[in-house]
């Protein structure tokens, strides 16, 4: 019944919410395909250029599993569900798999593919934001938490890229998700 009465608060305050929790299982399944494949990508960071990023890479890692932690709860609370199968899983996902380049050899590479999932989750937890902002205010805050992890690990790759430094410094061990830890208990 809880899923009835939140689904019915959040169409009355005029969101569609068929869309948005189109939106939230897409998010969801970028943020578990990004988890495994940044397992991947991290392993095969070595070298000194490498080894300097792998911790980096752990935190967003960690950080992408804990925003599909906290995104499943809310998904089910308006009365959707993830698909049964994990192959239909992977391939509605919001952003492109995160997939090794074909040279390894090359950090700036995979420092690359890293940047772009973590552009697409920008892009997409903006339009769940845009959408619920004043009208749902649970699926608004935790877009919006998400989005704040999502904004500092572009920033993190960005600056690995040379582009300048990002003002945002690697999590203190064991402190991962500062902003969506608040949904993970």
């Amino acid at each position: 019944m809880a899923a009835e009465i939140a689904r019915k608060m959040v169409e009355k305050a005029g969101v569609d919410v068929d869309k948005l929790l189109n939106l939230l299982v897409k998010n969801a399944a970028a943020e578990l395909t990004t988890y495994y494949y940044y397992t991947i990508l991290r392993a095969n960071l070595t070298g000194f250029d490498g080894e300097s990023l792998k911790a980096v890479a752990e935190d967003a890692r960690i950080e992408d599993r804990n925003h599909f932690e906290a995104l499943v709860p809310r998904i089910y609370e308006l009365g959707g569900k993830l698909p049964e199968d994990m192959k239909t899983f992977h391939d509605i996902s919001a952003c492109p798999p995160a997939k090794l380049p074909k040279d390894l050899t090359k950090t700036e590479e995979i420092v690359k593919v890293l940047l772009k999932a973590e552009q697409c989750a920008v892009r997409g937890y903006s339009e769940i934001c845009n959408m619920t902002a004043g009208k749902d205010h649970r699926t608004y805050d935790l877009a919006l938490a998400i989005l704040n992890e999502e904004i500092q690990h572009e920033a993190w790759f960005t600056e690995f890229l040379g582009k300048g430094p990002s003002g945002h410094f690697r999590r203190p061990a064991g402190k991962n998700s500062p902003f969506v830890s608040k949904f993970l208990e």
